[in-house]
C-alpha cells in the first residue's frame, strides 16, 4: 500500500521521529525511484550508443579498442541491472513493511546507513560479520 505525504525538499531522516514512519518511508521510496530512473535512463542511452556504433573499423587496433569498450560498457550495464534488481527488492521491501530491518538480526539498520545505500539489507554489524565469515571461507 502507497501512502502518498508530503515531503519537503529539504526533508532527511533523523533518528529523533519514529523508525521507519511514513515520512522516512516515502523519502526512501522516491530515493529508490529516483535512483532506478536514472539508471533507466542510462542505460537507454548505451542502448542507443552500441546500435549506432555497430560499424566495421578497418583498422585491428582502432577495432580491437572498440570490442573492449563495448565489453566494458556491456559489463557495466550488467551491473547496473542488478542493481535495479536491488532497489525492486528494496521497494518491495518498503510496501511489504519490511525496509529498514536487518534480514539476519531483525534490528534497525542505521538511516545513515540507509541513506547512504538505500538497498542496504543488513545492519552495518551483520554485513561486517558476513564479509568476515566470507572472507575466511574464500581462503579455505
Amino acid at each position: 500500500m502507497k501512502v502518498e505525504t508530503f515531503l519537503p525538499d529539504d526533508y532527511r531522516p533523523a533518528d529523533d521521529e519514529p523508525f521507519m514512519n511514513d515520512r522516512q518511508l516515502e523519502y526512501f521510496r522516491r530515493k529508490l525511484s529516483m535512483w532506478k530512473e536514472d539508471i533507466q535512463g542510462d542505460s537507454k542511452t548505451t542502448i542507443e550508443g552500441l546500435q549506432g556504433s555497430a560499424r566495421a573499423v578497418p583498422d585491428i587496433a582502432d577495432r580491437a579498442s572498440e570490442e573492449t569498450d563495448r565489453a566494458l560498457e556491456l559489463r557495466t550495464r550488467d551491473r547496473q541491472r542488478k542493481l535495479v534488481a536491488k532497489i525492486d527488492a528494496a521497494l518491495r521491501r518498503i510496501d511489504e513493511g519490511e525496509y529498514g530491518y536487518c534480514e539476519v538480526t531483525g534490528e534497525p539498520i542505521s538511516l545513515k546507513r540507509l541513506d547512504a545505500r538505500p538497498i542496504a539489507t543488513m545492519s552495518l554489524e551483520a554485513q561486517e560479520r558476513h564479509e568476515r565469515r566470507e572472507k575466511v571461507h574464500r581462503d579455505d
